[in-house]
């Protein structure tokens, strides 16, 4: 079989751009990557430092208690009730999970795999890492005979839209029409911005409303990355269809692919605090009243972004313009080309930097942005 071509990494395009924004008397301010800047809650390093007696191999399925702290999360935080631990796995992040997946599940040639037109790009690069054809489709209707899995992600990356609850139960049906596992990254999910997502929490695509209370052919997957900083931890899980799961298992039993035994601990601290993650949200709410109304005053329009760690903008000119103008004032986004072909005017700027940045950063863009 042959594989097709891997892509260059697109952020090695970026090196120049982050010269430039480095170049800026106050320092680079970076909104490109959404990689977390705030400490680890205590609650999850406390766990960590008092496993750290892990002469044993772990379990690639993981603890019964961390299986348990998952479904218990499933329910109380995402109003998924009567999952089982045999609906459930951990894994070593999300990104792993999502470009392995259509290997582990045997999808390959002549195979579709579906993802949304505004998408992080390790989906497609999952397809083409088993020499799948990646389908770019945000309309279930469109979704061709002999696709064989299906992304969704919602809260989007980069572009932070969500996907209702009627929505997802079409999309579902449409995927059972196919035959195709659906599966819906759901890792922004605590951080709702905007619209009914201001006060209402984002819906799961298990949801009881979406799913009729049947998750075969279903998967969610969420990172406890963003929500807790922990992405240093590797620490992300699956939940859903059990015959999934239970395939997903074994080909990491034979792969080696376990959650270290003091990353499951961890794991288990964080999912069972709920007041360190409305303790991020806060920081992140606050980031983005700042910022976002310098953005606006410079010209720049929101899209979208009700909900997510990113703001999704334009001005109405070319992603890369956009690019370099934010650099000559020493700030550093990503352009939407890196996220499909259907943006080519918007930019991606993330609220991972810490408040002094993300102040210094509203405070050229009100200075010297307006009218450029």
């Amino acid at each position: 079989m042959a594989l097709s071509p891997l892509p260059d990494y697109p952020w090695d395009a970026m090196v120049p751009f982050a010269a430039r924004a480095r170049q800026h008397p106050d320092g680079i301010v970076d909104l490109s990557i959404g990689s977390p800047v705030d400490p680890t809650p205590e609650v999850v390093r406390v766990a960590l430092s008092e496993a750290t007696d892990a002469h044993a191999y772990p379990t690639t399925a993981g603890t019964p208690a961390l299986a348990e702290a998952i479904v218990g999360w499933f329910a109380r935080r995402r109003s998924v009730p009567g999952l089982l631990p045999s609906n459930v796995l951990p894994t070593i992040g999300s990104k792993e999970l999502v470009a392995l997946l259509p290997f582990m599940l045997g999808i390959g040639e002549g195979d579709t795999i579906v993802h949304p037109r505004a998408a992080y790009p390790t989906y497609a690069i999952g397809a083409a890492m088993c020499g799948a054809s990646a389908v770019a489709s945000d309309d279930p209707a469109q979704w061709p005979e002999g696709t064989k899995l299906i992304w969704l992600n919602s809260p989007g990356n980069p572009d932070g839209n969500v996907l209702d609850v009627d929505f997802l139960r079409v999309a579902v049906a449409r995927a059972r029409e196919l035959g195709a596992l659906i599966v819906n990254d759901e890792c922004y999910a605590e951080l709702g911005w905007s619209g009914q997502w201001a006060t209402a929490p984002v819906p799961s695509i298990l949801d009881p409303r979406v799913t009729g209370g049947n998750v075969d052919g279903i998967l969610a997957i969420y990172s406890l990355s963003k929500q807790s900083n922990m992405a240093g931890y590797r620490a992300a899980f699956a939940g859903g269809c059990a015959a999934t799961i239970a395939r997903l298992t074994t080909v990491r039993k034979h792969a080696g692919l376990m959650v270290p035994a003091p990353l499951q601990e961890a794991m288990i601290a964080a999912l069972g605090d709920d007041e360190h993650v409305a303790e991020q949200k806060a920081r992140y709410a606050a980031r983005r009243a700042e910022i976002l109304p310098a953005l606006e005053g410079a010209g720049f329009r929101l899209d979208r972004s009700e909900a997510g760690l990113y703001l999704w903008m334009t001005r109405g000119r070319d992603a890369w313009e956009s690019i370099g103008w934010l650099a000559d004032r020493g700030i550093l986004a990503g352009p939407g080309t890196f996220y499909g072909d259907f943006f080519p005017e918007h930019v991606r700027l993330s609220l991972t930097a810490t408040d002094e940045r993300i102040a210094a950063a509203a405070l050229r863009l009100s200075r010297d942005g307006v009218g450029a």
